[in-house]
């Protein structure tokens, strides 16, 4: 009789009720909880702050301090519930719990369900500038034309943070609204429609924001499978099971993201 070995990514999915540690952005806050309240599994969720995106290394360490705080006697899993972020999950370590992270490359592939979505958005609308409820009533502790995604380009992040320690945050913002002149290059602003609805003054200030960057505003519906299926525990080819003492690795392949073992 011959044993077929089952791929490692599928072995959790036989486990009736788990225990998972979810680690997500504030971005995806009622997406995670609202799927949080109906799955099967036991699950504990921690939300961070949407500004450490924009400063990739200080996230990666942010991160793996979180990662490394989770003890395998308490949960079977943790769910990253990230994409890439300009490179800031890339290089994070599975120590003693395996890691579960969807194949994204930002936010954005989460709010619209696929990479196939994704990259049909990216091909057909490239100068995009992406607004959501959750981002939106949240972004003002960081500068009024924050949107999803990772914005300021990766050369300037270390320039912010020079300048805020050497001129304070509202002179670095400032500073930074002058030199961002990339913005010149968005011709269109999305503001993606939930079923948890859009209350009107997070409306108001999308329009606002587009009318003011010249900017055509449009509104297309979310779609959240990818933040279901992790969080039930479906976990397909949409994602990348990491095995304790691997970690992630960027890839240039339609995966976008590989485990390779910890050397």
């Amino acid at each position: 009789m011959m044993c077929m070995s089952v791929p490692y990514s599928w072995k959790k999915m036989q486990i009736s009720a788990s225990s998972f540690n979810v680690i997500a952005c504030e971005a995806l806050a009622r997406a995670v909880y609202f799927y949080a309240a109906q799955t099967p599994h036991r699950i504990n969720v921690t939300l961070q702050k949407i500004g450490l995106h924009d400063r990739p290394n200080n996230l990666r360490e942010h991160l793996q301090d979180l990662i490394d705080q989770t003890s395998a006697a308490d949960y079977d899993a943790i769910l990253l519930t990230y994409g890439l972020c300009g490179r800031a999950i890339d290089g994070l370590v599975s120590r003693d719990v395996q890691l579960v992270v969807p194949r994204a490359h930002d936010c954005i592939t989460l709010h619209l369900g696929s990479r196939e979505s994704y990259t049909e958005q990216q091909n057909h609308h490239p100068g995009t500038y992406w607004y959501s409820q959750d981002y939106l009533e949240r972004s003002g502790r960081y500068g009024e034309n924050m949107a999803l995604g990772s914005v300021l380009p990766p050369d300037l992040n270390n320039t912010y943070e020079e300048f805020v320690r050497k001129y304070g945050e509202e002179n670095a913002q400032y500073l930074m609204e002058t030199m961002n002149g990339w913005q010149q290059h968005y011709t269109r602003a999305v503001l993606f429609e939930t079923e948890f609805g859009v209350n009107d003054e997070i409306r108001r200030n999308a329009q606002a924001q587009a009318n003011k960057n010249g900017w055509q505003l449009e509104s297309i519906p979310a779609n959240f499978q990818l933040i279901r299926k992790q969080i039930f525990g479906e976990w397909d080819q949409d994602f990348l099971v990491v095995p304790p003492q691997h970690r992630i690795q960027m890839t240039a392949g339609e995966g976008i993201i590989e485990a390779v073992p910890v050397q």
